[in-house]
């Protein structure tokens, strides 16, 4: 029985809703302790109670980062953009870009899934040369969905691309690669991390250490519940209220307009009938 379960678990695999530096690392998302010293440096950063020694360390690793990131382009951080703007759940990260996709060509090829209010193709600060990664709002959020469901793996410009919902905005406890955080990465880097959609948990074959990973406020696997690796894992929606107010808002809009073309046909009706008099 026991090994009928396992079997079953094999290709079964689960996505991460909020961001855990520890789990990150995980290849099942339940080790309770980190493999590597950039998890080290990520949990400085999510941990509430840092004492001030702790806070130096941390300012110390991100500056040096930051250091790297301007003058050695070493932009492994697909979703740190601190100049990112627009709509989260209308915008769509874009990775693995060629670094000859320019704005236009990019913009052309997301347009394909609907129609793209604003685009930010990151740039290094210094060179200008693409960092290989953007951000595109698209009108609703049905095109962005669209989006993330048809263009993932896609070919921009000979480059085989990966796409992701905004995840800096919209993952709780978000920690960008280069302070320790991220998701994905190389295995040359010694930094992978997990729970994204391009390294989903696998489902664990080993006891699930409910207590340890309760302690360490760890989100446990979803027994019962897990996807295979063929299903797309849906981006967070858009929380009711926010939509039933972008209803309202279209239905005012729309009721404005009509009560305006209804004054502009009165007052015509009413020119006419002067005219005939």
């Amino acid at each position: 029985m026991g090994s009928s379960s396992n079997s079953n678990k094999v290709n079964s695999v689960f996505y991460a809703d909020s961001y855990h530096p520890i789990q990150s690392g995980s290849i099942d998302g339940t080790d309770i302790v980190s493999h590597d010293n950039a998890v080290y440096r990520a949990l400085l950063c999510s941990s509430a109670g840092l004492c001030m020694y702790a806070i130096s360390l941390s300012l110390i690793l991100f500056l040096s980062d930051l250091f790297l990131f301007i003058f050695n382009e070493t932009t492994d951080d697909p979703f740190g953009d601190p100049k990112i703007i627009g709509d989260p759940y209308s915008t769509l990260f874009v990775g693995r870009l060629n670094e000859l996709t320019n704005e236009d060509s990019l913009r052309k090829a997301m347009s394909k899934y609907g129609k793209v209010k604003n685009l930010r193709l990151v740039r290094h600060i210094v060179t200008g040369a693409s960092c290989g990664y953007a951000f595109v709002e698209f009108e609703s959020d049905r095109e962005m969905r669209r989006a993330y469901q048809d263009a993932h793996h896609s070919i921009i410009d000979d480059s085989e691309v990966i796409v992701d919902y905004n995840r800096q905005q919209l993952m709780p406890g978000w920690i960008p690669r280069r302070l320790g955080g991220g998701l994905g990465g190389k295995k040359e880097s010694g930094q992978l991390r997990f729970g994204g959609r391009e390294r989903p948990f696998r489902a664990p074959l080993r006891p699930i250490p409910y207590d340890d990973l309760k302690r360490l406020g760890i989100p446990p696997p979803p027994e019962g519940r897990y996807l295979t690796r063929f299903e797309v894992p849906s981006p967070p929606r858009r929380p009711r209220i926010s939509v039933d107010k972008e209803e309202r808002s279209h239905s005012h809009k729309r009721h404005k307009h009509s009560r305006h073309s209804h004054r502009r046909e009165g007052r015509r009706s009413s020119s006419k009938d002067h005219v005939s008099d």
